[in-house]
């Protein structure tokens, strides 16, 4: 396999500015253990938990199933595109918003998700001090330090990271809906009526729950390129969503119907205090690590996708930019600039999706119609998105603004597509034949 020697590790080739050689490209389990651990972390668990609470159960349960199964079309649609081709998600938004545009596209989502690293780890280190009473900013410093060097290993490193994260995952629930659920029936969790009086609509919380996975989700490509093909980056895809991410969201939404944690509609379904006392020093270790290992997922893979768009648009390698990145991150996380990130992450989320629906809508555009259109078009479709999902978000939010973002952007660039005749160019029909 193609290596690289940095550092005085003998590390694997990342293949930031060209197409993962077929030689190169992983098994389905690698690169499904890549995506399926991602969403099986507290994070879920939090907005499942924040769900029922202001939804009630059985609402809650609709928009999970709504969210995730579009987030399984659009991420899906993405990742078969990546495991064609081999290429990641810059070189994918440079097929379809040029040389100069891809630019701000990809430095836009890469700046992004280094926000949702800097958030995490802080969260990390707030979870364990609240916990436990340990020093916050020393654990965050800590963890960012780990998760910065995790990362480094490259996408080797995620797979077995998902490999750790998921079982795991799967322990820490159950232990913790064994003690939830004393004294409390299915049919309890199942009538649950919510502790927000219903104040949150079915699309708002589907809303909520694409948002979620909506910025690496549209960079799903620097996952998913180590696929053999299209269709094995789809199904590593569908273990993530709806599957994992249904798991993660449901374990929240129930912990919170079986009225175990004070006030869920701030605090969600944050379920480690819940394991942490009071059951014996087996079950408190098993808190603390589960919160390291799943923050500590989400950390790693937000981080490996800055690191990789921003190596692409500098020219320097994904291990550079990782740790320089790493580095502001940390610094963020340490001083507590995390805690006024989440407001302004969320709402960048929905404007998010529309980039990646332009991108699907522009190469089938291609490969089916073997016309090209020139980025200005794709711009303007990804505009007229954002701003129906702008205006859905503070006029009607009930609607859901994401799908609404989602469906006029492709709309937008169907029609606007639909004046140009130009012959694709030879870079972009390999598109259509690559395997």
């Amino acid at each position: 396999m193609g290596k690289g020697t940095e550092a005085g590790f003998s590390l694997e080739e990342e293949f930031e500015r060209e197409p993962v050689p077929e030689a190169q490209r992983k098994s389905l389990l690698s690169v499904a253990a890549v995506w399926f651990g991602f969403p099986l972390n507290l994070v879920p668990g939090i907005f499942g938990g924040v769900l029922a609470a202001m939804m009630g159960f059985r609402q809650a349960l609709l928009a999970i199933l709504i969210g995730s199964v579009v987030l399984f079309v659009y991420v899906g649609a993405l990742s078969y595109l990546a495991g064609k081709t081999g290429w990641n998600f810059a070189m994918l938004a440079e097929r379809v918003f040029g040389r100069v545009g891809y630019r701000i596209v990809a430095g836009f989502l890469a700046t992004v998700v280094i926000g949702w690293f800097a958030f995490n780890s802080g969260a990390t280190g707030s979870t364990i001090h609240e916990t436990f009473g340990w020093n916050e900013r020393l654990v965050t410093l800590v963890a960012c330090l780990v998760f910065v060097g995790i990362t480094v290993l490259g996408v080797r490193s995620l797979s077995v990271l998902g490999m750790l994260a998921a079982p795991l995952f799967v322990v820490a629930v159950c232990v913790t809906l064994a003690l939830a659920m004393r004294g409390v029936s299915g049919t309890d969790i199942w009538n649950y009526p919510g502790a927000g009086g219903g104040t949150m609509s079915l699309g708002a919380g589907a809303t909520l729950v694409i948002a979620t996975f909506a910025d690496s989700g549209t960079m799903t490509a620097d996952f998913t390129r180590w696929s053999k093909n299209g269709r094995h980056a789809l199904l590593a895809t569908a273990t993530a969503f709806p599957f994992a991410n249904i798991c993660a969201f449901v374990a929240g939404a129930v912990v919170v119907s079986c009225g175990v944690i004070g006030n869920p509609a701030v605090t969600g379904g944050n379920f480690v205090p819940v394991m942490a006392h009071g059951h014996g020093a087996l079950v408190t270790i098993l808190a603390l690590v589960f919160v390291l290992v799943s923050l500590g997922s989400v950390c790693a893979h937000c981080l490996y996708n800055g690191a990789l768009g921003w190596s692409n648009l500098v020219g320097r390698k994904m291990r550079t930019l990782c740790l320089v990145l790493g580095a502001v991150a940390t610094v963020a996380a340490v001083a507590g600039v995390w805690s006024h990130f989440v407001d302004w992450l969320n709402l960048l989320g929905v404007f998010v999706p529309p980039i990646g629906a332009v991108m699907i809508i522009a190469t089938l555009w291609a490969a089916k119609r073997r016309e090209t259109v020139s980025s200005a078009i794709a711009f303007a479709a990804y505009a007229i998105g954002a701003i129906a999902a702008g205006l859905v978000h503070y006029l009607a939010p009930e609607a859901g603004e994401t799908v609404v973002g989602m469906v006029a952007a492709a709309l937008a660039y169907a029609g606007l597509a639909a004046v140009t005749t130009a012959r694709v160019p030879a870079e972009l029909s390999t598109m259509e034949e690559a395997r």
